[in-house]
């Protein structure tokens, strides 16, 4: 389906790029990924199935940054695994947001909770260092002990997505509709409008 793929991509402003949180980056998706790239297509990774046995979103994480790009950088990580997966920690708001209910319809923002919150915040100094690179004014202040603020890491985000600098990276299990909610908000604040990119 090599030609089909090409015509699509051609014609996308941005891609969500979906990867298995057990098997990680698999073949295909490393072609379609080096297409998508030939086209300068924006993208945004989500790693599904988290709930499977198996799963792992380090493990997965670490393929995309091995075999497809160092640029892609986590903005949520799962809080459990397998069947104890329910829910996920929004690393630029610093909350746990749980999918209640028995689709995962019922989103409900919470602390993050204890045990998780020093894991939490290593994973976040990540993301802020990897915002902060992209902006001079944000990296001199971040040098300073003072981080940007939410509206900021959104905006410098948004930009460095269109422009294929940051990928970000979601996770969550689509099968039951766990982290798909925080996964749409995403496309809609990063992937760019079609008024963000030339004809």
């Amino acid at each position: 389906f090599t030609a089909e793929v090409q015509r699509s991509l051609r014609v996308l402003d941005g891609a969500v790029v979906i990867f298995d949180g057990v098997a990680g980056v698999e073949s295909q998706s490393e072609t379609v990924w080096h297409q998508a790239d030939k086209f300068g297509v924006p993208r945004i990774c989500f790693i599904n199935k988290m709930d499977r046995l198996g799963a792992s979103f380090e493990k997965s994480f670490q393929s995309i940054l091995e075999r497809l790009t160092a640029d892609a950088q986590p903005i949520n990580i799962p809080i459990g695994l397998e069947d104890r997966f329910n829910g996920v920690i929004d690393l630029i708001k610093m909350k746990a947001v749980y999918f209640e209910g028995g689709r995962g319809g019922q989103v409900e923002i919470r602390d993050i909770p204890e045990d998780l919150l020093a894991k939490a915040k290593e994973w976040r100094k990540k993301l802020i260092e990897k915002i902060v690179e992209q902006d001079d004014e944000l990296l001199t202040q971040y040098l300073d002990n003072r981080e940007p603020g939410e509206e900021q890491i959104l905006s410098i985000l948004r930009k460095a997505t269109i422009e294929r600098k940051i990928i970000p990276v979601l996770c969550g299990s689509s099968f039951k509709d766990k982290g798909v909610q925080p996964l749409l908000d995403a496309i809609i604040e990063f992937l760019p409008s079609p008024v963000d990119l030339p004809p």
